[in-house]
């Protein structure tokens, strides 16, 4: 599956965590739109990015900023993106079998490396159930604005 990242600086450092972790799994392609350092830069700009390779087809996104709500504010604008803010494994897990989430928002301030290692995998493994929960998913998926 392609995972593509994005974070602000406050994300940055996790990010790069997060990746090599997903790399030494080598199930996925991995794809980082920035940001590229720790350098003072704002997360709309991220966000986007990741929304737009996720609109196109480029698998589920991972977006990491200071606490997770920024990014996830910016996400959930555009429709066919559902993204969660997540902090608990059960939170994951139901992101995806409730509300077929297709991006996950983390807060590198908020929750740590190796909990948000529990928390991708969880994610990445979690099957949308479907059923009465599609029916409400298509509800609010046409919601928002076009592709960034």
């Amino acid at each position: 599956m392609e995972l593509v990242f994005g974070s602000d600086h406050a994300g940055f450092g996790l990010k790069q965590e997060l990746k090599n972790f997903l790399k030494e799994d080598k199930s996925h392609e991995v794809f980082d739109e920035g940001c590229f350092s720790e350098d003072r830069c704002n997360y709309p700009l991220f966000g986007q990015k990741v929304v737009k390779k996720v609109l196109s087809g480029g698998g589920r996104g991972i977006l990491v900023c200071g606490s997770g709500i920024g990014v996830d504010m910016v996400a959930n604008k555009y429709k066919g993106i559902r993204a969660a803010l997540v902090r608990s494994v059960e939170e994951a897990r139901l992101s995806r079998q409730h509300n077929d989430a297709n991006i996950l928002c983390l807060g590198s301030r908020i929750t740590s490396f190796d909990l948000c290692k529990e928390i991708i995998s969880a994610w990445l493994a979690e099957p949308f159930e479907g059923g009465r929960h599609s029916e409400r998913v298509d509800m609010f998926s046409n919601i928002g604005e076009d592709s960034p």
